[in-house]
């Protein structure tokens, strides 16, 4: 299925997703991004739903391929509230959890968006389990600066 920025179906009979007015917001928010990620990841979703958010401060990988991570407030599925939630996000966050939902990526090609949702549900499982070892072990504040500085050269590309 294709669709217009608008929203109306160019080609295709599938149904648009219930979510399409978040996908297309994310569209008219960012001019970089070219394609969106909506899943319902169990790890990552579990975040979400006990309103933890998922820190990127303790693993390199998450923090460099995904960026901070919005944890959003709820929005009603399938509405403008939905889409709503993000607004406050959409400039400097590439993924989110949506609260008592699910999760969305976004990136400049589709490869990009799912790519950063593969790593937003590993980055919850290594979480998950780090955190029931025990304490997790933070990155310093170089590191991180170091990890942000190589994220905003490799989205300057």
């Amino acid at each position: 299925m294709e669709l217009g920025l608008d929203g109306t179906v160019r080609h295709g009979t599938r149904r648009p997703t219930s979510e399409l007015a978040v996908h297309l917001r994310a569209y008219h928010r960012r001019p970089d991004v070219r394609a969106v990620v909506h899943a319902h990841p169990p790890m990552a979703t579990a975040f979400a739903v006990a309103g933890v958010p998922l820190e990127t401060s303790a693993l390199a990988e998450l923090r460099y391929s995904v960026g901070p991570v919005a944890s959003l407030p709820y929005g009603t599925p399938s509405t403008n509230a939905a889409a709503d939630v993000f607004d406050p996000y959409w400039a400097s966050h590439d993924a989110f959890l949506m609260a008592n939902h699910g999760a969305l990526t976004v990136g400049r090609s589709l490869v990009e968006a799912h790519q950063r949702m593969e790593s937003l549900e590993n980055g919850a499982r290594v979480m998950w389990a780090a955190r029931a070892l025990g304490a997790v072990q933070h990155l310093n504040a170089d590191a991180l600066a170091t990890l942000d500085a190589l994220r905003a050269a490799s989205r300057a590309l």
